[in-house]
């Protein structure tokens, strides 16, 4: 084998694993969306990470703090446990809703 060679073989190793590597993460950022869920009622105003209904565009863009037509992204199985001042249970929805008056 050449000095060449090995020169070659070290560097297709080491994209090799780089590519692996980039997979894995990949992976593992898509089971952690998985863990996720939307959750409508609970953002700051502002805060939202989108859907914020007429007259907004998306993340960020919510006017009132936990409007009911914003989400945010929370930990799965957690929204029906995280306080909302304008939902009707008192708690994050997993649709929109309309807000208590």
């Amino acid at each position: 084998m050449t000095a060449t060679t090995r020169s070659l073989s070290a560097a297709t190793l080491v994209l090799a694993l780089g590519s692996a590597m980039s997979l894995s993460a990949l992976t593992t950022s898509a089971h952690a969306a998985d863990d996720m869920q939307k959750c409508f009622g609970i953002a700051e105003a502002g805060k939202n990470d989108c859907a914020a209904g007429a007259g907004t565009s998306c993340a960020g863009t919510s006017k009132t703090k936990d409007q009911a037509n914003a989400w945010k992204l929370v930990p799965a199985g957690t929204c029906l446990k995280t306080p909302s001042s304008t939902s009707p249970t008192g708690f994050g929805q997993e649709a929109t809703f309309s807000a208590k008056s």
